[in-house]
């Protein structure tokens, strides 16, 4: 396997679950392994799910070079700098880390294509009750992805 995207983010669910793609990764040895952060501009609500390509364009265009979009460029960096590390400390230097904007399983799903992705790996925050209104974005992900996915869960 050549190139395999791990999506990360902040949540206690990917920390947890994080070992498991670790040791996959360690026994798979791909050629390059890609980080993946998305940063959600819109914030935690419901609503989050309405908006459209033209408005995440839109907020997205607003945002550049506010203190708002560094403070998120800032954490999104952190979270992949601790991901790279933890892959490093195994013997794994192959990584390369990206940033995207917008709804987590569509960017998700877009990089792994632009990045010609094998395997897509993520993990599940478990149990939560907005699954009923809108899925959860390991869910989507694999209902949408055309390549193998690995939803690794955490205890």
């Amino acid at each position: 396997m050549k190139k395999i995207l791990v999506a990360v983010d902040d949540t206690k669910g990917i920390k947890n679950s994080f070992s498991i793609c670790e040791n996959i990764c360690s026994c798979i040895k791909p050629e390059t392994i890609v980080l993946l952060y998305v940063e959600k501009f819109e914030g935690r609500s419901l609503i989050d799910e309405m908006l459209g390509d033209a408005e995440i364009s839109t907020l997205r265009e607003v945002l550049s070079g506010t203190e708002y979009k560094e403070a998120l460029d800032r954490k999104a960096n952190s979270v992949l700098d601790f991901y790279k590390s933890a892959l490093e400390k195994k013997g794994l230097t192959n990584v390369t880390t990206v940033i995207k904007g917008g709804h987590p399983a569509e960017e998700i799903i877009k990089t792994a294509q632009e990045e010609g992705a094998e395997l897509i790996m993520l993990g599940s925050r478990g149990n939560r009750t907005s699954h009923m209104f809108m899925g959860s974005v390991s869910r989507e992900v694999v209902n949408m992805s055309d390549i193998p996915v690995l939803v690794a869960k955490s205890k």
